[in-house]
């Protein structure tokens, strides 16, 4: 059953290769539970491993050229590929985490000069008005995820549960604000 299913698969890679959209979907059908499962053990986060497999189903539209049959079966490609992004996943997510941390982390240093403190509390008070008049100027969706994010402290996984909407919406929105608003701040600047 073994060989079959993996000369079935080879079959339908070389099918996917050609641009065939029935043998993309007999792949899913064949590989969506084990890599959501895979992807799950990974994450530990539904939002996560469902947004893994999706990724993961894309590129392997985008670039089938990518398995080579030479190098082991189809299937220990793909669930490797489901558990390399699943990595990767979970470290993106760790990195936020922290940056959402340290900028939380805000305690003054004990050896300041009072009059930096001073200084500086003058220039935070100009900037953060700055910051709220550019956040008004954003759609309404990417302004939702930045204050989601950044007031309230939510990772976008916890985000796209609350919103209900895909994981990579909110990374998208997320992006697009970011850069508006960088866009936004550079024009009060000059």
């Amino acid at each position: 059953m073994a060989v079959q299913d993996t000369d079935d698969d080879l079959a339908l890679h070389r099918r996917l290769a050609a641009g065939d959209r029935a043998a993309f979907d007999e792949l899913y059908r064949r590989y969506a539970a084990q890599a959501y499962g895979l992807a799950y053990r990974v994450t530990g986060q539904q939002m996560l491993a469902q947004d893994v497999v999706h990724d993961a189903f894309m590129a392997l539209w985008r670039a089938p050229e990518a398995f080579d049959e030479r190098r082991g079966s189809f299937r220990t490609f793909f669930l490797s590929m489901v558990h390399h992004r699943g990595v990767d996943q979970v470290r993106r997510e760790q990195r936020l985490r922290a940056r959402t941390e340290k900028a939380a982390n805000l305690d003054p240093v004990e050896d300041e000069d009072p009059a930096d403190a001073v200084a500086e509390a003058g220039y935070l008070g100009v900037r953060r008005k700055e910051v709220r008049e550019a956040l008004t100027e954003l759609p309404a969706a990417q302004r939702q995820v930045l204050e989601m994010a950044y007031f309230d402290g939510k990772t976008q996984v916890q985000i796209a549960e609350e919103l209900q909407i895909p994981l990579g919406t909110v990374k998208t929105r997320t992006l697009a604000a970011m850069r508006k608003l960088r866009g936004l701040l550079e024009e009060e600047a000059t």
